[in-house]
């Protein structure tokens, strides 16, 4: 058998397993979509009031105070300013890399599972089009055993063909749609932090200025 025919035998089957991957493919969105959001959602807290407390905790100069601050807080903002807390013995070469690192690892964090809907929505049309090329081959099929006489078996392969497409669209569009808000939400999120890991590097700078003229 030529692999003519063994593609043909193939189309034979119809498109109906192109539609239940897509339906599962929508499935696997969905639950990517609630996973991504609940993982946001938990890592979210008061970002504005965390930042008047750290800078005044900072600005006192009271290191444990500020601590205390960001441990309170969930944020993901909190957890890269707790990074660079943690680098303020060795000076502020090394707070600016703390923060920089853990703002790239979160940024890695929160990106997991985005890839795959991003592969869903570029590919699912294509899996669609797969469908309803199918389908046009059996149209093609069933006009010829008809003798040209266009029948309600015609019609019927017709619109599945066409039904293919229009499915893998419905499963592309949200899955882009959800892939560019939470790429936006997260580079957001970590543009946050990093602002305020920036301001925090600041007084760290200012007050290793200041023991430095004090000492001279």
């Amino acid at each position: 058998m030529s692999i003519e025919n063994k593609l043909r035998a193939i189309a034979e089957h119809g498109a109906g397993w192109i539609m239940w991957l897509l339906v599962a493919l929508s499935v696997l969105v969905l639950a990517i979509a609630i996973e991504r959001g609940f993982v946001l959602f938990r890592a979210s807290g008061d970002v504005t009031a965390l930042r008047s407390k750290l800078a005044g905790a900072l600005g006192r100069g009271d290191l444990v105070a500020a601590r205390r601050c960001v441990l309170a807080s969930r944020s993901i903002e909190a957890r890269v300013l707790e990074a660079g807390l943690g680098a303020l013995p060795r000076g502020p070469a090394a707070v600016e890399e703390r923060l920089a690192s853990e703002a790239q690892l979160v940024r890695l964090a929160l990106e997991g599972r985005l890839a795959v809907l991003g592969t869903i929505g570029a590919n699912a049309p294509f899996i669609g089009l797969l469908g309803t090329v199918i389908g046009v081959i059996r149209a093609f099929h069933a006009l010829d055993a008809s003798a040209g006489q266009v029948s309600t078996a015609l019609m019927s392969e017709i619109g599945e063909a066409l039904t293919a497409t229009a499915v893998g669209l419905f499963v592309a569009l949200p899955a882009v749609a959800l892939f560019n808000f939470f790429q936006r939400a997260i580079g957001a999120r970590v543009g946050r932090a990093e602002a305020l890991g920036r301001e925090m590097l600041s007084f760290v700078k200012d007050e290793r200025k200041s023991l430095g003229e004090a000492v001279s």
